[in-house]
């Protein structure tokens, strides 16, 4: 390949600075907010997909670690959290300190210099506290300060993260108060009103004791985000339950299946019928890849042709799933050579890529060179769509691939 486009990453990810709500919380929430703490780490296991860490007190034995502190939250800062500059034989389950990870995971000028070394031009960020759909401030029990918290974020990553200083290179992606539909229909179109174009949403909401989206509970979010254009970003664990077959399965069990969650969701999605009730709506699923795609449309398809009568469907999907799906859902990806060799049963349209930078799958600072041995088979017009047009035309960007809420700047140039 002679040229190799400059990447739009739809999957990264942001490790809020300490100051994110200590500085934006009205202050009788100051003491109660979210707010680092340094603490000994006790114990830390992730088994079964989950993940279980106990902080110590101070004096206690234990390594050092930066712990987000917020009611009864304790949730340190963690070597997966921020992976990238590191050999893979170093990463391991071990909670870290700010000044242990790599700056550009929570520094705006540091992260624009990486995304440089990566040859990613512009990225879209999924947070780390919140959890990749605000599920912690989901399962607070102040409501008044769980929203507030919610406000705070966006406001931190339209106004801060994605501010003047990233040049339009840092794409603004916003959570919404997941416990009232009303109340997040309120927030995407807040957020809407200052050019944002992605919100955070669950992959299966009834596994955080939220409604599914067969009802009508989610209409006036989904309603917010057909009018607004809002896309729905997914990502793998917003549901805070990963793939797992046991709960003595090691991390490697999970890790291989991470795909499953979003498959679950796409076909709840595709026999929701709400693509037919909303037709503006888009999705897209940050970190599932895209190999197992073709044969679940199939599947959908053979179902809903011979099968819908029985099952539940025939009166609200109104058109075939492959259909629904090349015009309402996107895929994304960063290592998936199966998936780009069969990229005509998946839609050149409907495929994103990522560098899911700081994480331990990161192709970071690689992703340029992996995206040149995986799509080398392919035409340079259809790697530009991939890499970054279908990006663009999805998320709103400028035709060089900036946001266009934030004044460029010759960062990056």
């Amino acid at each position: 390949m002679e040229t190799f486009p400059r990447i739009i990453s739809v999957d990264d990810h942001t490790v809020e600075p300490p100051h994110v709500w200590r500085d934006r919380l009205p202050s009788k929430y100051r003491d109660t907010g979210p707010r680092i703490v340094r603490a000994p780490l006790k114990e830390m296991t992730f088994k079964g997909g989950r993940f279980a860490p106990t902080m110590g007190q101070p004096g206690d034995e234990g390594p050092l670690a930066d712990w987000w502190v917020y009611e009864e939250l304790r949730r340190p800062l963690t070597r997966l959290d921020t992976a990238v500059g590191y050999d893979r034989d170093e990463v391991r389950l071990e909670a870290i300190t700010y000044e242990q990870m790599r700056p550009g995971s929570y520094s705006v000028p540091d992260r624009l210099a990486d995304m440089d070394v990566n040859h990613v031009q512009s990225a879209l960020c999924f947070p780390t506290f919140p959890r990749f759909c605000g599920q912690t401030f989901t399962e607070a029990s102040d409501r008044e300060l769980g929203l507030l918290g919610v406000r705070a974020y966006n406001d931190w990553m339209v106004e801060e993260w994605c501010g003047p200083e990233a040049g339009g290179r840092l794409i603004p992606l916003t959570l919404v108060p997941l416990w009232d539909a009303e109340l997040a229909a309120q927030e995407v179109r807040r957020n809407a009103e200052r050019g944002v174009r992605a919100v955070c949403f669950s992959e299966i909401p009834p596994h955080l004791g939220l409604p599914s989206i067969h009802g009508d509970e989610w209409d006036p979010f989904l309603r917010a985000c057909d009018e607004t254009g809002t896309v729905i970003a997914m990502h793998i664990g917003s549901s805070s339950r990963m793939p797992s077959t046991s709960a003595d399965a090691p991390p490697a069990v999970g890790s291989t299946i991470t795909f499953a969650n979003c498959c679950f969701s796409m076909v709840d999605w595709l026999m929701s019928g709400k693509f037919d009730r909303f037709p503006n709506l888009r999705i897209m699923y940050a970190e599932g890849q895209i190999g197992w795609i073709p044969y679940i449309l199939e599947r959908a398809d053979v179902v809903w042709e011979e099968n819908r009568g029985w099952g539940g469907v025939a009166d609200k999907v109104l058109n075939p799933p492959s259909e629904l799906f090349a015009q309402h859902v996107f895929g994304c990806f960063f290592d998936d050579a199966f998936g780009l060799k069969n990229l005509d049963a998946i839609g050149v349209g409907n495929v994103l890529y990522e560098t899911d930078y700081p994480h331990s799958d990161s192709t970071w600072p690689r992703s340029k060179e992996v995206g040149e041995e995986q799509m080398g088979h392919l035409a340079p017009d259809v790697v530009e769509r991939i890499v970054r047009g279908n990006a663009i035309d999805l998320l709103g960007l400028t035709a060089e691939g900036l946001w266009p809420g934030s004044a460029p700047t010759t960062a990056g140039a």
